[in-house]
């Protein structure tokens, strides 16, 4: 059965998890299809030294759905809002998949508001080849008729098949709303290039993450990202896919513990 993590909710209908106290103020954003419980780990783990803020996205969870059309922008001026509404000056942001592109949306737009950006298993110029293919899966999702596991087969080795993250993802992808699911993905699928031209001008340490069996979210786009930040660092985790904040836990937890202490020289 899938634990539910208690929630709180801002006027306009957000649902955030808000842990911890002291350090700096970290704010977590999830995937497509997820919702807070996918970064169960990394909350336990990292409001033992900071403040952690997760959010459920529109449509998903506990959130109210988008009310906007479903392009990247829109969710990101969704989370500035956010930010609004909880009362935060400057915050860490943290996004995994299409979290990662509001994260990255957000680098762009409000600079003077973000103390430092990281982004899991990010996506970045796809090839035309990968991006028909990603906005198809979108055209199928926006139809009603997809196939709820088809994500699993992309996120998972056949060796993590049997493990407590392969089942927990399964049971957020049976569990969400298919309108607020097909918003998501469309912003995800035509996203990528929206603000991928602004990291030369994201001065904040900047960390980029994925597993290095990640067809889609690549090392070779967690580099490239890195290199174009002047304080960008990627790291790569071997042996694992889409889902490597909840499959290599430990690993990730770490890695974000020393970016939120990271001072670049």
């Amino acid at each position: 059965m899938l634990q539910t993590l208690p929630r709180s909710e801002t006027p306009s209908g957000v649902a955030y998890v808000d842990r911890g106290q002291g350090g700096e103020t970290l704010v977590l954003i999830h995937g497509v299809g997820m919702r807070i419980e996918a970064w169960g780990p990394q909350i336990e783990r990292l409001s033992r030294e900071h403040r952690v803020i997760a959010v459920d996205l529109p449509g998903h969870g506990f959130s109210r759905p988008l009310d906007a059309a479903p392009e990247l922008p829109n969710f990101v001026a969704w989370f500035s809002g956010l930010v609004d509404e909880l009362g935060l000056d400057a915050v860490s942001v943290a996004g995994h998949s299409m979290g990662a592109l509001i994260a990255a949306g957000f680098a762009a737009t409000n600079g003077d508001r973000l103390r430092r950006v990281a982004l899991l298993n990010g996506v970045h110029k796809r090839t035309p080849a990968a991006r028909q293919a990603v906005e198809a899966r979108a055209d199928e999702i926006v139809s009603g008729n997809f196939d709820r596991q088809a994500p699993l087969e992309r996120w998972f080795s056949d060796a993590e098949k049997d493990g407590a993250a392969y089942r927990l993802v399964h049971d957020l992808l049976q569990a969400v709303d298919p309108k607020g699911y097909a918003a998501a993905y469309r912003a995800f699928a035509t996203g990528d290039a929206v603000y991928s031209d602004r990291w030369p001008q994201v001065t904040c340490p900047a960390l980029f993450l994925t597993g290095d069996g990640d067809k889609n979210s690549t090392a070779e786009m967690a580099e490239e990202m890195a290199r174009a930040a002047p304080h960008g660092r990627a790291v790569v985790i071997r042996g694992h896919r889409h889902m490597v904040n909840l499959t290599a836990p430990e690993e990730v937890s770490e890695a974000l513990a020393d970016w939120l202490t990271w001072q670049p020289a």
